[in-house]
């Protein structure tokens, strides 16, 4: 019951991060869009809708959820085959649904819906976690889901995925022999998937995917100068901004909104804004919320009452870490360019509304948190 909870513990530390960063993204989507009303208008009502949702699963059991991990399973994977299905397709890619006049990707949602699937389903088999049996279980939950959102294809977000999942078994304690085993098969493994996919060898693995991994490891080549002229870009532009930046909404010729150099500003490249006009100084303060936000999130996880409580906030902190992390590393050269969107800040309502509902699962665990340091 709502009025059982010791409020005191509710985090609202993490609840001034994510409005920080939301109302950061709010600025920033508007600089991007040259002051685009509706795009402005747009991210105003996905922040406000997305936050009083995420208040209202504050205050709900995250328990309940374990009740309908079925039908959320259900619903997960029906929306990932309705996107094969009937999904739009825009620049090769078919990601996005549209219900109602409201366009919606699946993909966001599926990551928070896997969050509680796995929590539930972990958390039950603790104890046999190193057994063969739940290992294999693991996967067969995973597979379908990831494999229907690679597909799309969506390369970035699978990966996100099952960075996200490997990091809740590894917190649900299995054992380094399956670490150690897994590395040493996983590393060149890897490396001939490279380089057989560049032969055309490997089907499910795309040439251009590939093509994107070598341009980044010899970046200096000619041969990948198309591939890798985003990225440089986009460097340019954070370079350009030096310490301070040239300030939101600035309206130079040369800038990367005004000078067409960047074709997903709003979204995937939004950090090349933030370093151009906000400089070094708005970068770094943007790190640092995004740290002290996943910081929240393993505090919470370590405070939590039980095993399922746990996998949920060490679930949401690898998420948040990964998914920030990356997006900010293909703005700054250091992976290979894909698209994924920056949590809170980029423009597009399926994310932003998929991470206050992650959240607000989150700071229901974080509610009902033990009072000793970890359990």
């Amino acid at each position: 019951m709502i009025f059982d909870y010791q409020f005191r513990n509710y985090n609202f530390r993490a609840l001034i991060y994510m409005i920080l960063l939301s109302v950061l993204g709010i600025l920033v989507v508007g600089s991007a869009s040259n002051q685009d009303r509706s795009s402005v208008i747009k991210q105003i009502i996905g922040v406000v809708v997305s936050l009083i949702i995420c208040l209202v699963l504050s205050l709900i059991d995250y328990h309940q959820y374990f009740r309908f991990t079925t039908l959320i399973y259900v619903v997960c994977a029906g929306m990932l085959a309705a996107v094969l299905l009937f999904g739009r397709t825009t620049k090769g890619a078919t990601r996005w649904l549209r219900i109602g006049g409201i366009q919606i990707q699946p993909s966001e949602f599926v990551k928070i819906g896997l969050i509680l699937i796995l929590a539930n389903f972990l958390s039950r088999n603790r104890d046999k976690i190193n057994e063969p049996k739940t290992l294999g279980m693991t996967a067969l939950i995973c597979v379908l889901p990831v494999g229907m959102v690679y597909l799309q294809p969506n390369l970035s977000t699978t990966i996100v995925i099952c960075f996200m999942i490997l990091c809740m078994v590894y917190v649900a304690g299995i054992s380094y022999k399956w670490i150690a085993g897994a590395v040493a098969v996983g590393v060149p493994g890897f490396a001939a998937l490279i380089y057989l996919s560049l032969q055309g060898f490997i089907p499910f693995l795309q040439k251009y995917q590939a093509q994107r991994i070598m341009g980044k490891i010899f970046h200096s080549s000619s041969e990948f100068t198309d591939l890798n002229r985003q990225q440089d870009n986009s460097m340019m532009a954070i370079g350009s901004g030096q310490l301070r930046g040239k300030g939101l909404f600035n309206n130079t010729l040369s800038s990367v909104k005004n000078g067409n150099f960047l074709s997903e500003e709003q979204t995937d490249f939004i950090f090349a804004v933030i370093g151009e006009e906000l400089g070094f100084v708005g970068g770094v303060a943007v790190i640092a919320l995004y740290a002290l936000l996943v910081y929240e999130c393993l505090w919470i996880a370590a405070r939590a009452k039980d095993t399922a409580g746990r996998l949920i906030a060490s679930g949401m902190a690898a998420l948040l870490a990964f998914q920030s992390f990356a997006n900010i590393a293909v703005a700054t050269g250091i992976f290979p360019n894909t698209g994924l969107p920056l949590p809170f800040i980029s423009s597009g309502l399926s994310s932003l509304l998929s991470m206050f509902i992650g959240m607000g699962v989150v700071l229901n665990v974080g509610l009902q948190r033990n009072n000793v340091t970890v359990q």
